[in-house]
């Protein structure tokens, strides 16, 4: 048993290919590449898959036809083709074309493979051929207009009918994607009652068919696909002309409309003064207009010089950098003191409207912290709720009058501004209904100084004005005098601190109270005062409200504002749903044009809150061009929210350690030079 071997068995030879198969091959082959438009020689046919052996007694076969990536490599493109209309295609066109076979020769020809290939190319090969000798024998066929390639047989003459077999991926299938394209053809041949007459053979060959060597449709089916693609794509083109059309008129329309609205706002009368900011701000014209000086270059470098360069202070303020603060009065002249090494005060203040203060009133305070410190001077802080009331009091038989409810509101106020970060040792906070007794004198000296003729051309006072509203001015105007400040400023003991000069960093519709004060002022000191008392000035531009960048925001608008006692929810509500916008109405339409940074209130509100110049440089670059990671109202919102909830927060968290106790300390009168 040991030295018994197996036996190999022996693999019986498959059937040979019946004559319908080898013709439906020729057919199919040629009508596959002669409908897509496809050159056979841009093509390698996969080898004729005999199913016929498997499904037998059906004649079936399977073959496939690489044609590159997407598209295809012919006229008509797969990508957008529907699988259904290529199959009714080639079918139409195998039904019309059985017939033909019957009546017209098919040529066939033998001869060498190296012989074939001379003479008739690659194109009548497939993947089976590659293994032959160039010496083995060949058959070639040929099917005018149509096809030249060699067949698995002899083909027949005639065929009763080819049926193209489709519905499953084990059928028909056709391909399309980024990295292949390919059809592959499954069909069988209708069995014959009588055995069809075979193609005769030749020795002598026939001519190479030139004119199915293109890429062309070669057949009616083929064009019928062709132009339902070109008529989809004209409707395609259409549709995005069509589309192109509207958005360039809506762009036309949103151009005109803005173009209208800044007529409008221009054509409305800008108004600026201490009870109402309204219309387009022309910061150029303010300045014409109150008399002021624009902020130069050469006042900054000096300015820079006396904090910066005193290691003070790491940097210019960014609210200087990006002329936020503009304008000036005396400005020059008070550095020129500085630089002789003279001290100076800072006065600034608030009007405590609201218990909760928005990020508007922010803007001096934040600015004034930086002064004092890169000045290292006193500053002083007035309380107007004497104001609040004369201006918005209210009085009923029941209650009485609210004046005590300002007072209430000052406290509150204070701490927030003592949250912003100022040295106690060198400043003094005060409320008027405290210590404007103090001050008196010098309220008495102004109201001598001043007609009231004066006073209702600068503020609009009339008949119906209570006269606390009339007098209120002066009371403004006296912390501008360091004699305001006996004990504060030792004016009392130290009788030539009386000549300190005061910077008063304020909002430019503030102006018209110091123009009074300065008119006046060289009636409250001596003449040794370097500006003839006059308080020296720097103005800042409007911090604008959600809705719009023109104006200035307010604390009756709720909507308009984002509030220090704000969430950082309601501050990313606010900001989405309020925050006024400068890009453009469509995506393609920002991408072409960019945002207008002008109007855009979150880039504006950027500009006063983020402190990386780079950042914000790349910011508006990105935003007004439509590109780039701030290409979009939406990003530019996203980083403003983070912005200001960072900064809100870190306000709440300074805040809520000041007690009243505090405040009062910070109150109390004492000397701070």
């Amino acid at each position: 048993d040991q030295n018994k071997t197996k036996k190999k068995k022996t693999k019986a030879p498959p059937p040979p290919c019946p004559s319908s198969i080898a013709t439906a091959y020729v057919l199919v082959r040629g009508v596959v590449l002669g409908i897509l438009g496809v050159n056979p020689e841009d093509v390698t046919v996969g080898l004729l898959q005999p199913t016929y052996i498997a499904e037998a007694p059906a004649l079936s076969a399977k073959c496939t036809i690489p044609l590159g990536k997407k598209n295809g490599c012919g006229i008509v493109e797969l990508g957008s083709l529907e699988p259904t209309k290529l199959w009714d295609a080639i079918q139409s066109a195998l039904n019309r074309l059985v017939g033909r076979c019957g009546n017209i020769n098919m040529a066939c020809s033998t001869m060498t493979k190296l012989e074939a290939l001379e003479r008739y190319g690659p194109s009548i090969f497939n993947a089976s051929h590659k293994k032959l000798k160039d010496t083995d024998e060949v058959l070639v066929a040929s099917l005018p207009g149509l096809m030249q390639c060699i067949p698995p047989a002899v083909p027949a003459l005639s065929v009763p009918k080819i049926i193209v077999e489709v519905g499953n991926h084990t059928q028909s299938v056709l391909t399309s994607t980024a990295k292949k394209a390919e059809v592959v053809i499954k069909f069988h041949v209708e069995a014959a009652e009588e055995i069809a007459e075979l193609a005769a053979v030749s020795e002598e060959a026939f001519d190479k068919d030139e004119a199915i060597l293109t890429k062309s449709i070669r057949l009616p089916e083929g064009q019928t696909l062709h132009e339902e693609q070109e008529q989809i794509k004209a409707a395609a083109a259409a549709e995005a002309a069509a589309k192109k059309q509207k958005e360039e008129e809506a762009a036309a329309a949103a151009a005109a409309a803005a173009a209208a609205s800044k007529k409008q706002e221009e054509e409305e009368e800008m108004v600026v003064n201490t009870m109402e900011v309204k219309g387009k701000i022309d910061y150029d014209k303010l300045v014409q207009v109150f008399g002021s000086k624009v902020l130069t270059d050469d006042l900054l470098q000096r300015l820079e010089a006396q904090t910066v360069g005193k290691g003070r202070v790491p940097c210019l303020h960014r609210f200087l950098r990006r002329n936020i603060f503009f304008s000036h009065r005396d400005l020059s002249t008070l550095l020129t003191q500085v630089e002789q090494g003279k001290p100076l005060y800072l006065y600034t203040g608030r009007g405590p409207s609201s218990a909760a203060m928005h990020l508007g009133h922010l803007v001096p305070f934040l600015f004034t912290q930086w002064l004092q410190q890169a000045f290292n001077c006193p500053l002083v802080i007035q309380m107007t709720d004497d104001e609040k009331f004369l201006f918005k009091g209210s009085y009923s038989d029941e209650k009485g009058d609210n004046l005590m409810d300002y007072k209430k509101l000052t406290m509150e106020n204070a701490r927030d501004i003592i949250a912003c970060g100022f040295d106690y040792n060198k400043t003094f906070l005060f409320s008027d209904l405290d210590y404007v007794g103090r001050m008196y004198p010098n309220i008495v000296r102004i109201w001598k100084a001043v007609t009231t003729n004066t006073i209702q051309g600068i503020f609009g006072f009339d008949g119906s004005s209570n006269i606390g509203t009339v007098a209120f001015p002066a009371i403004q105007a006296a912390p501008s005098f360091a004699t305001s400040f006996p004990t504060v400023l030792g004016t009392e003991s130290t009788p030539e601190h009386a000549d300190i000069p005061c910077l008063i960093p304020c909002a430019i519709d503030q102006d018209p109270y110091f123009r009074l004060t300065r008119d006046v002022a060289h009636k409250l000191v001596t003449k040794s005062h370097p500006l003839q008392g006059k308080p020296a000035l720097i103005h800042s531009k409007f911090f604008p409200p959600l809705q719009g960048a023109q104006g200035k925001m307010s604390s009756s608008e709720l909507s308009s504002a984002i509030f220090l006692t704000d969430t950082p929810e309601q501050i990313e509500e606010k900001i989405t749903k309020y925050a006024f916008s400068g890009g453009q109405e469509t995506k393609q339409m920002q991408q072409e044009h960019g945002a207008d940074l002008d109007v855009d209130v979150s880039y504006q509100w950027l500009r006063f809150f983020l402190e990386d110049d780079d950042e914000l440089e790349a910011i508006g670059q990105s935003y007004g061009s439509g590109q780039g990671d701030y290409w979009s109202t939406g990003a530019v919102k996203k980083k403003l929210i983070s912005v200001l909830q960072v900064l809100v927060k870190e306000h709440q968290e300074r805040r809520s350690k000041i007690t009243d106790e505090a405040v009062l300390k910070w109150m109390q009168e004492r000397c701070i030079l």
